[in-house]
């Protein structure tokens, strides 16, 4: 047990950091997820995968509007707000676990905690929108701050600079009033970095312990794992329990995936293991 076995209590729910892996159930409200399943503006479809996703053992579901691959075009946030905000209130009134809103746009954001998010997933660590912050301060939610970058080059040790950067992005919102035990941080796999730094990140993953925050780990079926096996995004579930596995191992709290029920078993056995 480290430092970061604290009990956060996030919207009603309870967060024992360092007892066990929780796993967060992705719900894409896209036409153009990477992983291939978004679900356009299909609200109800949205729904009932989120509903499956909690009935099937997910702690936390993560509703997103706009996709991050590679390429994307972005959208207003009017348009992210559209695609999101009923799905997040029908979430939050019948399923009985934590709704997230996966975004860096400060007025998605108050629209999902209006309608009930107690977690904000910010892909930009407060890099594009500082306001996430007193955002979370304000309505006691959680926060996810993520590394990220344009383009792949840095200029020291990777390692150095992610935690570099987080650090700055917990200590901005430390300074907002966000408890620490509701930061999240996520060393962003995939995002600025080559398949080859994302397995470093993966290698050297217990480094964020010197953080002292909750760790958030996304491997669920992207490139690096396609990549390395020569596979599509539709035949990734193997290699996505296998960074799953070795995260956890590592010191993963939260894993962020697609495919619940499968990780979910994954996740079983990997913190018995550890």
């Amino acid at each position: 047990m480290d430092n970061r076995c604290v009990i956060a209590e996030i919207g009603g729910h309870r967060f024992d950091w360092g007892s066990r892996t929780y796993v967060m159930g992705i719900v894409n409200v896209t036409p153009d997820s990477f992983s291939g399943d978004g679900l356009g503006d299909d609200r109800d479809a949205a729904v009932a995968q989120g509903l499956r996703m909690a009935a099937e053992g997910a702690d936390i579901l993560d509703v997103g509007g706009e996709s991050t691959r590679p390429g994307h075009v972005p959208i207003s946030a009017a348009e992210e707000i559209a695609r999101t905000e009923e799905v997040v209130k029908r979430l939050s009134e019948q399923s009985s676990v934590a709704v997230s809103i996966d975004t860096y746009k400060l007025e998605v954001a108050e629209a999902a905690v209006a309608a009930g998010a107690t977690i904000i997933n910010d892909v930009w660590g407060l890099v594009r929108s500082p306001g996430l912050a007193d955002l979370a301060s304000r309505h006691k939610c959680a926060l996810v701050v993520m590394h990220n970058q344009e383009g792949t080059d840095y200029a020291g040790d990777l390692m150095a600079e992610v935690k570099r950067f987080l650090r700055a992005s917990v200590a901005a919102a430390t300074a907002a009033g966000v408890r620490r035990a509701h930061i999240i941080v996520d060393p962003g796999i995939g995002f600025g970095k080559t398949a080859n730094q994302n397995w470093e990140v993966m290698r050297r993953l217990e480094e964020l312990r010197e953080l002292g925050q909750p760790v958030l780990i996304g491997t669920s079926r992207k490139s690096f794992v396609g990549k390395l096996l020569d596979l599509p995004v539709s035949a990734r579930l193997e290699g996505t329990a296998a960074t799953v596995t070795a995260a956890i191992l590592r010191g993963a709290d939260v894993v962020r995936v697609h495919d619940v029920q499968e990780m979910m078993r994954v996740v079983r056995v990997a913190d018995r293991m550890k």
